[in-house]
C-alpha cells in the first residue's frame, strides 16, 4: 500500500501597507526620554505590538548615540523597525533599516546582479520565415537555418548545419560576439552594429564550415578546416 504524494503549495508573497507611529527625538535627549517615560507611566501599554518609526528630523545623532538611543527604546519595549531622516554617515551594522519616504533608504539597498546572461537552443532547423530573436545571450542552432530566416542574438551564434539565412550575432552591443557554422550560406550577416550582405560576402567559404567575427571595426571571415 502505498501514501500519496503531497507537495507543498507555492508560495505567493503579496504586498501589504501597515500603519506606523512616529517617535522624533529631541535634544537635550534625557530631558526627552523623561517625557516619554512620563507617557509610559500613563500609559504602560502604549507602544505594545505597535510598529514603531523613528523620525530624526528634530534630532541629528552620531552612530554611538544612535545605538544608545535605539537600546534605550528597546528597554521600554519599543521596538523601533525603521529610522527615518538620518545621517548616512550614522548607518552602521545592527541598527534597524534606514527609511527615506517609507522605504528602504535607497543608498543602503545593495543593487541586485545582473542575471547571467543564457543560452537558447533550438533542436532541429529554423525554417524559412521563422524569427529567432534571444537578445539574452548564444543562440544555438542543431540544425540548419533555412533560406528567408532569420536568427538574431545578443551572444554568438553557433549552427550545426547550413547556414543559408540571416545570422545577426552580438545584437545586445557585444562586439566579441561571433558567428560558427558547419556550411556557410548565409544571406546576410552581421556582428554588433555591422552587416554584410550575400553579394558583399563573395564565394570563397560557400559551402564550407567558417566563424565570422569583429575585427577593428569590420567584419573578418575565415574557414573553420
Amino acid at each position: 500500500m502505498t501514501s500519496p504524494l503531497t507537495s507543498p503549495l507555492p508560495l505567493s508573497p503579496r504586498g501589504r501597507a501597515f500603519k506606523a507611529l512616529a517617535l522624533a527625538p529631541e535634544a537635550p535627549l534625557a530631558d526627552w526620554l523623561a517625557r516619554l517615560d512620563a507617557s509610559l507611566t500613563r500609559s504602560p501599554s502604549l507602544f505594545d505590538g505597535r510598529a514603531v518609526i523613528l523620525d530624526l528630523a528634530a534630532w541629528t545623532p552620531e552612530t554611538d548615540a544612535l545605538a544608545a538611543l535605539v537600546a534605550e527604546l528597546s528597554g521600554r519595549r519599543i521596538r523601533i523597525l525603521g529610522i527615518e531622516g538620518a545621517d548616512p554617515s550614522a548607518n552602521a551594522a545592527g541598527l534597524p533599516p534606514f527609511l527615506v519616504g517609507g522605504r528602504p533608504d535607497p543608498r543602503f539597498v545593495p543593487p541586485l546582479p545582473e542575471p547571467p546572461p543564457t543560452s537558447l537552443t533550438i533542436e532541429g532547423s529554423v525554417r524559412s520565415g521563422r524569427s529567432i530573436v534571444h537578445r539574452d545571450g548564444d543562440v544555438t542552432v542543431m540544425g540548419s537555418v533555412s533560406s528567408g530566416a532569420e536568427v538574431l542574438a545578443g551572444g554568438s551564434i553557433h549552427v550545426y548545419g547550413a547556414l543559408r539565412g540571416r545570422a545577426i550575432a552580438g545584437a545586445a552591443r557585444n562586439p566579441r560576439a561571433r558567428i560558427y557554422c558547419r556550411k556557410f550560406e548565409a544571406e546576410l550577416l552581421g556582428i554588433d552594429r555591422l552587416v554584410r550582405t550575400a553579394d558583399e560576402i563573395g564565394p570563397t567559404l560557400r559551402g564550407k564550415p567558417a566563424q565570422v567575427w569583429l575585427d577593428g571595426g569590420a567584419l573578418r571571415m575565415a574557414s573553420l578546416d
